[in-house]
């Protein structure tokens, strides 16, 4: 399920990504490949996967070579062990093209292969105080309020509201508060089934 998932919004941003640099909209897309304006957008949001004829008729719309399309999906070997996502740093993004006051920012977009998720809110207290730990699988933080050093290995990253912090969990590591307040966190956990 989880690859699935990736691979629809893969693909969908793909197409939609084609589609924007040929200075088309969706209705044109639609005349050309003779595909539904309604399907097309479920396709570039990642909503539904593309049937493979489908695929093939929009591909051959926006002129573009198959196996170029899937040229980057797989993931980089070289990626590093942890990604550090600043506020500044989210991708404002458009799901729905007719829709108003709905502002998607993508934050993080992961291949993750066979893995179960866990999703926490964690409030760190001023008096906090914790040794280290090892995970399994991979971690994700989001700072909901106020401001920490993360401890990650031999690195310490500093963390403010709104922050992001995606890294290999068997990295020992420990959050540290540095606001006078509480910490609190969204933490979600990929842990990987074997």
């Amino acid at each position: 399920m989880e690859n699935s998932n990736y691979l629809t919004s893969y693909i969908g941003g793909k197409i939609k990504d084609l589609r924007k640099s040929r200075n088309l909209k969706l209705g044109d897309l639609s005349d050309l490949s003779g595909i539904s304006i309604a399907m097309l957008s479920k396709i570039e949001n990642g909503r539904i996967y593309p049937t493979i004829p489908s695929l093939i008729q929009v591909l051959q719309a926006l002129n573009a070579d198959l196996n170029e399309f899937f040229s980057d999906l797989k993931e980089d070997p070289n990626s590093p062990e942890y990604i550090l996502i600043k506020r500044s740093d989210y991708k404002s993004i458009k799901k729905e093209e007719e829709s108003i006051g709905f502002d998607y920012e993508l934050i993080l977009n992961r291949k993750i292969e066979k893995s179960s998720l866990e999703i926490s809110l964690l409030t760190i207290s001023k008096s906090s105080k914790r040794d280290r730990v090892s995970t399994e699988g991979l971690e994700y933080l989001y700072v909901i309020k106020g401001s920490l050093n993360f401890e990650l290995g031999d690195t310490s990253i500093a963390l403010g509201e709104n922050d992001s912090l995606f890294f290999n969990g068997k990295i020992p590591h420990v959050p540290v508060g540095t606001s006078q307040s509480e910490v609190i966190l969204l933490v979600i956990y990929f842990i990987e089934i074997n």
